[in-house]
């Protein structure tokens, strides 16, 4: 990685598909020592700038560079293996598998659903290592499909720390979690963020409240549309949030977080 380029460049981008404009003149950058938040409604465009990102998905037209890596000129398979992912639909490919906790962290080294190479002793320290930073060093050899969502989200978040990514998109990581699963998850998460040796992380939500001190800009869209980038208290503004999610709204920072409140229920005209 050329660490005098930014970390995640957009450049004009557009995607079209079916006729129907998903991402419009999308550009955005993202520098070495910051993490951002992306915010918007559901259908909005995150998840195609996700994929945008990681190479799944290609714009109508713009550039894309992440990791110092211009896409089309780049091997995407190996610059994946620079980039962890949590997502809870990855909680979904191990329902039925067999898998420990330990094994499913090691398999982060692979990016790869079940271990199908050799494993050293270097592989089973470092995963043991990255779940006790998790604090569930106990659940090492516990099978996946017993633990609790939040615990299997924990494991997930190891997981993609076990190659030790430049960058980690976190989509919705607290999707499905109870009050206090989710606020286990997000100190977890603040504490991995706070780490001089952390990755550049993307935290994707609709729900400003996950966005901790640690996380230090904020990208929101609405209909493929950059509403407002940058600093997250320059950004996360009554009246950004307002044209973000489309309902009147305020907003009160408190311990360093942003917390939302509706002022009034949507009327059906």
């Amino acid at each position: 990685m050329n660490q005098d380029k930014p970390i995640i460049t957009l450049n004009k981008i557009n995607w079209r598909r079916k006729g129907k404009t998903i991402l419009n003149e999308v550009s955005w950058e993202v520098q070495a020592g910051e993490h951002w938040a992306l915010l918007g409604l559901n259908g909005s465009g995150k998840t195609s700038m996700l994929k945008m990102i990681t190479g799944y998905q290609w714009p109508s037209s713009g550039e894309v560079s992440v990791l110092g890596n211009v896409f089309g000129k780049t091997n995407i398979p190996e610059l994946r293996k620079s980039i962890g992912w949590v997502s809870s639909s990855l909680d979904q490919e191990y329902q039925t598998r067999a898998d420990s906790a330990i094994e499913v962290v090691i398999s982060g080294r692979f990016a790869s659903i079940g271990i199908y190479d050799e494993i050293t002793d270097d592989d089973r320290s470092k995963a043991m290592e990255l779940l006790g930073q998790f604090r569930i060093k106990q659940l090492a050899n516990q099978l996946i499909h017993t633990l609790s969502q939040g615990e299997k989200r924990k494991v997930m978040l190891a997981r993609a720390l076990m190659s030790s990514p430049k960058l980690l998109v976190l989509d919705e990581p607290c999707n499905g979690l109870d009050i206090h699963a989710k606020e286990e998850l997000l100190a977890a998460i603040e504490n991995m963020a706070d780490s001089p040796v952390a990755p550049t992380i993307i935290y994707v939500t609709h729900h400003i409240e996950e966005i901790v001190p640690s996380l230090t800009h904020a990208l929101l869209i609405n209909s493929g549309n950059v509403v407002a980038k940058g600093e997250k208290k320059e950004v996360l503004t009554e009246d950004i949030l307002e044209k973000t999610f489309q309902v009147p709204v305020t907003v009160k920072w408190e311990n360093e977080r942003p917390w939302i409140r509706i002022k009034s229920f949507l009327t059906q005209g």
